[in-house]
């Protein structure tokens, strides 16, 4: 995210916003329609949301540093405009950390946690068609075989403090 600023000698300049994120964040879009899939995309529509929500529901992360420490070294600013994104669209919840005050916890809230089909549709078809793919076999073919005793498997696994990809 960008801003602009003037310097000394009276021209325009650009600089990182990111501190300012939860600033441009808090400004709400006007929808473009009332598609369903338009409302995904205004939320999910870029490469880094999906991750994070990856992150929390099937790595077990839980802070800001875990999620900046990814193997896809999400950028610090995109990071912040996602969390604050995800919580207000009230997919993640975000409180103090008891151990730690200076930093936050972030958890899936049902709304997130109901997108976990959707992740395990893609893991499938990633499965299918990246032959680089990280899924491994035989946990595609359980997805493949009965989704729906995989899916309620991960769920009670979360319960658990389990994480399918921990």
């Amino acid at each position: 995210m960008l801003y602009f600023c003037r310097s000394k000698d009276n021209t325009h300049c650009l600089r990182n916003a990111s501190k300012f994120a939860n600033i441009f964040m808090a400004v709400k879009k006007e929808r473009r329609s009332d598609c369903p899939i338009s409302y995904v995309l205004d939320i999910f529509g870029d490469k880094w949301t999906f991750l994070v929500i990856r992150d929390l529901l099937l790595k077990g992360k839980k802070t800001y540093g875990e999620f900046a420490n990814s193997d896809e070294k999400i950028a610090t600013n995109i990071l912040a405009s996602r969390l604050v994104l995800l919580e207000e669209e009230n997919i993640i919840s975000k409180e103090k950390d008891p151990e730690k005050g200076s930093r936050f916890i972030y958890r899936l809230t049902k709304k997130g946690i109901d997108l976990l089909p959707v992740l395990i549709e893609m893991m499938k078809w990633s499965a299918v068609y990246d032959p680089d793919t990280r899924v491994p076999k035989a946990t595609a073919e359980k997805a493949r075989i009965d989704r729906d005793a995989f899916l309620n498997q991960i769920l009670e696994d979360l319960k658990k403090n389990k994480y399918l990809l921990a």
